[in-house]
């Protein structure tokens, strides 16, 4: 139960005085939903504002605060900008300048012969000083020099956020100290409460936001640390197979050495009587699927069931088709159970499952429903991890009789920093190695005024066999969606192709989905234009090519994920990115990496350098809340230090029991990872 310290903390965002359901909308799209999230929305960079008494050309780029009078309105006719024309205390001339047609409203403000107090980036047009857009207040108002940028939504300004996030700190209390004394003096950090006042006060203040960073980071790996104490503890059953239902699988290639040491390493974990909790990571086509049937076969050779869980219908239904595939002519029972699996089908399903005539359950969360029982689940593997966080790694220990055995995968591939971050609880293994005859996969950057090459290289690789992959990403988040692109990019393939043009995105329902990919994997669809639906999931070997539109507006890592939908059968692969004509350095620095590297591991590493950990700590990659204060560029050093305390902490001062363990404690709870609170407690 949560400490009651924390409850104001923890009340609803409208606690906070004027907030009503105006307010609360641009709040709840930011993620703002109680009165903590406010005071740890911090800000993301500041303005230094330049006191001035007159107005300076030299001052030309700078953001200046100064007191004008307005002299005279002058407006455009349509949406054009209206001009405020103002001077100063000697009489110099500036234009503020508004946007958006509303003449009435700058007059408002600004009216003729009554002095403002301004604060703006003075900016230079023609022959004129201008500022555009500027902050407005009363003469005899002093703009802090030092002025916090937050992250908004429309309906907020910085400065209300600014407000909002003073009035959450004064409900702040004064918690008791979790750090190790020594280690916070080493460190010169603050209490909590004053290092969240600071970093409001002062975004500047680096050791006021190492300090918050690294509660953030400790809770997490004490939670982390707490899990993996407990599933040790836990006994489960052993599981030893014998070695008749592997020994059968007839396999037309060798295990790679990657694939057979990550195995023994399974098959160890396995044969204790300590529940494993494994992460596999696999670059894209490394053989993470084989390694997981062999971790299933060991499951149903020792007499237990084996469940697969997927976090797509896609995916799972792939995984089923590939174990059939694989499990052909031997006595093992696979079955598949997804959301759209009703009446008899699901309840023939569910009681065999119970009767243990299904050995190995393919699904996705469906196969964890309270309704869905097993005879003896004895291990299970979770795909796409980063989709999946700790709060599910810990309902699958409550589902078998005894705590499952646990493998997660990945495909994606994490720096090892994040691993720790992510997956501390969990021994971690690493398909580095390709299987032999994988052929790297031809990336070539072009941008997009060639199209029409394009798609006529497009047409000589269908006229030859060839299948292909157009993707269509979201393109401006004002202008149309990321479907909207993708119909129209497949009515202006049809005009040229016809029907060989199939359209798959996240929308359809499942039995449209299943019939598309049905006819491009029979070659009955020749050019398959897609949302990133099909990130995960699609195994075609027959598709050689990839085009992604508006590439340089993706991370790394989802374009080396898009760009293994090929590459996975025999022959030459390509990948064509297609970029904008503007590039930031970023953007630049990642399509030149995907074109010179098809190593995962690397281009995940580069893709932290790049992006910092925060893009890559986001929901869509790590499955949990991201990290919120933590400063990426600090998170290696934390994240050791954070690791060694919370170790420090279990093992000599008596855990969550001791005096400092109760500190912990409402970290756990602040920070949103009380789960090993309550896994403690369910143990």
């Amino acid at each position: 139960m949560r400490p009651d310290i924390l409850n104001p903390l923890f009340a609803d965002v409208t606690a906070l005085k004027g907030i009503g359901a105006a307010l609360a909308k641009p709040l709840e799209r930011l993620g703002l939903r109680r009165v903590v999230d406010v005071a740890f929305h911090l800000p993301t960079g500041w303005i230094d504002r330049v006191p001035r008494d007159e107005l300076m050309a030299s001052d030309a780029g700078r953001v200046i605060a100064i007191t004008l009078t307005p002299r005279e309105y002058r407006t455009s006719s349509g949406r054009g900008p209206t001009r405020v024309q103002a001077t100063d205390a000697e009489g110099n001339y500036v234009s503020l300048v508004y946007f958006g047609g509303n003449s009435g409203w700058a007059k408002k403000l600004l009216p003729i012969g009554e002095p403002r107090r301004v604060s703006g980036r003075l900016d230079t047009y023609g022959q004129e000083l201008q500022i555009v857009h500027p902050d407005l207040g009363e003469p005899e108002e002093e703009f802090r020099e030092r002025e916090a940028i937050y992250a908004l939504s429309e309906g907020l300004t910085s400065r209300r956020m600014g407000a909002l996030a003073a009035q959450a700190i004064e409900r702040a209390p004064v918690l008791p100290e979790w750090i190790d004394s020594g280690l916070k003096a080493t460190r010169g950090w603050p209490d909590w409460r004053e290092a969240l006042a600071r970093v409001h006060a002062d975004p500047a203040d680096t050791v006021a936001r190492a300090r918050l960073g690294y509660d953030e980071v400790f809770a997490n790996q004490l939670a982390m640390t707490l899990v993996r104490q407990s599933t040790r503890a836990r006994r489960t059953r052993a599981l030893a197979g014998d070695g008749r239902l592997r020994d059968a699988l007839k396999l037309p290639y060798a295990l790679t050495g990657a694939q057979a040491r990550t195995v023994r390493e399974i098959e160890g974990d396995l044969a204790q009587s300590a529940p494993m909790l494994r992460l596999l990571q696999g670059d894209v086509g490394s053989g993470k699927t084989l390694v997981a049937a062999m971790a299933l076969l060991i499951a149903v050779e020792a007499g237990g069931q084996g469940a697969m869980l997927a976090p797509t219908e896609i995916l799972a239904r792939q995984h089923y088709d590939t174990l059939r595939k694989l499990l052909s002519g031997l006595p093992v029972e696979v079955a598949v159970l997804t959301g759209r699996d009703k009446g008899r089908v699901r309840e023939s399903t569910l009681m065999a499952l119970a009767a243990g005539e299904i050995d190995i359950l393919v699904g996705t969360h469906a196969v964890f429903q309270e309704a869905v029982t097993y005879r003896d689940l004895a291990l299970v593997v979770v795909d796409e991890q980063h989709r999946f966080g700790v709060a599910e790694r810990m309902m699958l220990q409550a589902k078998g009789v005894r705590p499952p055995h646990l493998l997660a995968m990945t495909a994606t591939p994490i720096p090892r920093t994040l691993t720790l971050a992510q997956y501390g609880e969990m021994d971690v293994s690493r398909l580095d190695e390709m299987p032999p005859g994988r052929e790297p996969i031809e990336t070539l950057v072009m941008a997009e005024d060639k199209l029409d090459a394009v798609v006529d290289a497009l047409g000589r690789h269908i006229s030859d066999g060839g299948q292909a992959y157009w993707v269509c990403p979201l393109v401006e988040e004002s202008e149309k969606s990321d479907l909207a692109a993708a119909e129209m990019r497949a009515e202006t393939l049809r005009r040229r192709f016809g029907e060989r043009v199939g359209l798959v995105h996240g929308r359809m329902k499942p039995a449209e989905k299943d019939a598309v990919m049905a006819d491009f994997s029979a070659n009955r669809v020749a050019i398959l234009v897609a949302t990133t639906v099909i990130e995960v999931g699609v195994d075609v070997p027959n598709a050689t090519l990839i085009v992604i539109e508006h590439a340089d507006r993706f991370g790394l890592a989802q374009l080396h994920q898009l760009r293994g939908r090929v590459g996975r059968g025999g022959g030459k692969s390509r990948c064509l990115l297609l970029r904008g004509a503007a590039l930031s350095e970023t953007s630049r620095a990642r399509l030149a990496l995907m074109r010179e590297s098809n190593d995962g591991f690397h281009i995940a590493e580069e893709d932290l350098r790049l992006r910092g950990g925060g893009e890559m700590l986001g929901t869509r990659q790590s499955g949990e809340a991201a990290f919120r204060l933590v400063p990426p560029d600090q998170l290696a050093d934390l994240l050791q230090c954070a690791q060694d305390d919370a170790r420090l902490l279990v093992d000599r001062d008596g855990g969550l029991e001791g005096p400092r363990g109760q500190a912990a404690r409402t970290a756990l709870y602040l920070f949103d990872r009380d789960a090993g609170v309550q896994l403690l407690r369910s143990g």
